[in-house]
């Protein structure tokens, strides 16, 4: 089990470039997932902890008028980086999936977001995901770049997210999608690893088509149980499956260095899931926390490279 950490993060990658995600709060459109947080609290939060954006959380967490939304970021300080976006890329028909992406890139790029952010679900309603055949990897390929051209008139990114209870989760699908699919990825620490992909190989190797950064830690021994079946992602989430970084085993300095290595400069998303179950602090614990350790652990081992440097 890893749990060493390599070369350190630069300030300016722990500073500059860090936002939060408003799953850390448990704020997720996973059915059932748990205690949808208040918005105020949520991005408080964020900013009394000095991150510099959010992304949007899901549909109806923030406002969906864009005046509405760009005051409220602005009352906390807060730049829009994206959003999450989980559509039905597989089927012939496509109309309901662009209904979605038009809605979220409407409001993404009203506010000032530059990312679109999308996972390959099996159906709205987050159902058991069916391997795909040959037919079924071609028309998503296609419907991505039709979702990518969409995105562009909104002058946003695509950024493909492979995900635990998606289409894209197994290191074999991972695979495959890097074979057939042209759009940038989304390199979600935590979901690698979750679905059996090493992300620093992932960094190391496709680097050059990552254009959106999730960071988040996992301990691989509950990863182990959900990739056999043995739990669920609600169950494993709320048994302690993602954890501050530098306390799991995603190995997140060597993940970062990799990405430098590439020149990636863009945003680096604290993302660690959280399921409020009701009886969790939302105030000042359990999120905050979390989000606490992760910084401290990201300003360390800036300070270590710039001992290195001396």
């Amino acid at each position: 089990m890893h749990r060493t950490h390599a070369r350190a993060i630069p300030a300016t990658a722990a500073i500059e470039r860090l936002a939060g995600a408003p799953i850390s709060w448990g704020a997720c459109e996973v059915p059932g997932w748990g205690v949808m947080p208040a918005p105020e609290t949520v991005l408080g939060e964020m900013a009394e902890l000095g991150l510099r954006g959010t992304e949007l959380g899901p549909p109806g967490f923030l406002p969906d008028d864009p005046a509405a939304l760009a005051s409220l970021l602005k009352r906390y300080g807060l730049a829009l980086v994206g959003g999450f976006v989980p559509l039905v890329l597989h089927e012939r028909r496509l109309d309901a999936a662009l209904a979605e992406a038009h809605r979220s890139a409407r409001v993404i790029s009203s506010a000032g977001g530059g990312m679109l952010v999308l996972a390959a679900v099996q159906d709205t309603g987050w159902g058991t995901p069916q391997e795909l055949d040959t037919m079924g990897w071609s028309r998503l390929a296609a419907n991505l770049k039709t979702i990518e051209s969409l995105a562009s008139d909104y002058g946003l990114r695509v950024a493909l997210h492979p995900h635990a209870g998606t289409l894209i989760e197994t290191d074999e699908q991972v695979q495959r999608a890097l074979e057939v699919v042209e759009v940038g990825w989304c390199l979600d620490t935590g979901h690698l690893l979750i679905g059996g992909s090493d992300p620093v190989q992932f960094a190391r190797e496709h680097g050059d088509r990552v254009v959106h950064v999730h960071l988040k830690d996992v301990d691989d021994e509950l990863a182990a149980e959900l990739r056999v079946g043995r739990r669920s992602l609600v169950s494993a989430t709320r048994q302690g499956l993602f954890k501050a970084l530098g306390q799991g085993d995603a190995r997140i300095a060597e993940v970062i260095d990799a990405l430098q290595a590439h020149g990636y400069d863009g945003w680096l998303v604290l993302e660690q899931d959280t399921a409020i179950t009701g009886d969790e602090p939302t105030v000042a614990g359990g999120p905050m926390r979390d989000a606490r350790e992760s910084i401290a652990f990201l300003d360390h081992t800036a300070l270590t490279t710039e001992e290195i440097i001396r």
